[in-house]
């Protein structure tokens, strides 16, 4: 019969057929062994695997294509992180110890990617694809990776075209009521208010129920450890007058007033549907157009950012501003095509302020016209450095990945410094 002998009742003897050793008492090398390999046991303890959640909508998917990564090298400050994105053969960076499963889709077809990070899990048609694109979190999971020795795990769900007031509605904020207006047009109906909280949450917990089939090399025995979440959304709030009408104009209020207080609860729902009291949290503050926004526009990321100012959420919660991020001089050039396209538009509706007002003009000759219309506008410089850096519309941020690299590093220092403060406490 075999039988399993206890490791230290079976170094005892040995210890004792040691020729001159000093005579001890059994307990006392008892006592030492256990001591020592209690030792052993602490040193070679994992540390549990750390788990990310990104959540938002069309830019947390993420439209800069993989193409404009030269664009990086262009500039001396943003050069060294270029390197860390590409690999030495020059294709993008495949994380050793990062992986991110991505649930995303178009309507009801929505589905998972998943594997070891690297480019691609960005915007998808089809969500197991790589849809050549970046999203904020390449970089991220770039810098996560670098950080900890353990694994990274990165839980991204995002679909464009979403809101916080009906698709990501926390439920502390009750069922979303619908206005006058969702009734006339048939829309918002209450049975999908919060359905996008609710899918995100269900995947979050489908992931992390069987890490091993996102994760092949994690040890059960391991753990995990939730560390951290960003969210990262806001457009289809911004440009809802529906739900955030205009104030008089004597008002001193913020429209938007309602989304800091949705903002907060989503915080609070969040923690703790997932167990985590503690869970250092980002908001990605909506960054389109730069410092320099509409008044609109900055009443919102005003709203955005105010919940981290919560006595609460101090030293757990951080706002990130993404307009540093957004690349002026590509910006500019968008702005010229943007003249192009708009001249496009009077043309073909005979506007009286275009060169068509009579409607002479046939579909070639207005193409004649916009292409002269265009060459005068944008310099043969602005058509290169456009296609070197942009891929995307401006409310996308051009679809740069400089831009997006950034703001992904970002959130991720941002959330380890979330982390370093707690540690201090």
């Amino acid at each position: 019969m075999n039988y399993r002998v206890n490791p230290i009742l079976a170094i005892l003897p040995t210890y004792a057929l040691i020729e001159g050793a000093r005579p001890v008492s059994t307990p006392a090398v008892f006592l030492f062994l256990i001591a020592s390999l209690v030792s052993l046991s602490v040193t070679n303890a994992k540390e549990p695997l750390k788990v990310f959640i990104l959540v938002g909508q069309s830019n947390m998917e993420g439209h800069a294509r993989v193409e404009t990564f030269d664009y990086l090298g262009d500039d001396p400050k943003t050069a060294p992180l270029l390197k860390k994105m590409r690999s030495a053969d020059g294709k993008p960076h495949v994380c050793d110890g990062a992986w991110i499963s991505y649930y995303t889709g178009r309507g009801e077809e929505n589905g998972e990617g998943f594997g070891k990070l690297t480019s691609g899990y960005g915007s998808r048609p089809n969500p197991s694809e790589d849809g050549g694109k970046i999203g904020p979190e390449f970089t991220f999971g770039i810098t996560m990776d670098e950080t900890f020795e353990e694994p990274v795990l990165i839980i991204k769900t995002a679909w464009g075209g979403k809101s916080l007031f009906y698709d990501f509605r926390p439920p502390s904020a009750g069922v979303y009521p619908r206005t006058a207006d969702d009734i006339e047009k048939g829309r918002r109906p209450e049975s999908g208010s919060g359905h996008y909280y609710r899918l995100m949450l269900s995947h979050v917990k489908h992931v992390l129920g069987d890490i091993g089939r996102v994760v092949p090399e994690y040890d059960p025995k391991q753990a995990y450890e939730i560390a951290g979440f960003v969210w990262f959304q806001g457009f289809n709030d911004m440009v809802s007058r529906d739900v955030y009408p205009e104030l008089p104009k004597d008002s001193e209020g913020n429209r938007f007033a309602k989304y800091s207080e949705w903002m907060a609860d989503f915080i609070r729902d969040v923690r703790k549907d997932l167990d985590s009291p503690k869970m250092p949290f980002v908001i990605g503050v909506m960054g389109v157009g730069g410092a320099d926004g509409n008044e609109g526009n900055l009443a919102f990321r005003q709203a955005m950012a105010a919940p981290a100012a919560l006595k609460e959420f101090q030293g757990n919660v951080k706002a990130v501003p993404t307009s540093p991020f957004w690349d002026e001089p590509l910006a500019a050039i968008q702005e010229k095509y943007e003249k192009v396209k708009q001249m496009a538009y009077l043309l073909r509706t005979e506007n009286k302020n275009a060169a068509n007002a009579d409607g002479s003009m046939s579909k070639e000759q207005q193409r004649d016209f916009l292409r002269k219309y265009e060459a005068e506008l944008v310099s043969p410089e602005e058509v290169a450095l456009r296609a070197r850096g942009a891929s995307n519309a401006g409310y996308h941020y051009l679809g740069c990945a400089k831009t997006f690299a950034l703001m992904g590093e970002s959130f991720a220092k941002a959330i380890l410094e979330i982390r370093e403060e707690q540690a201090k406490q």
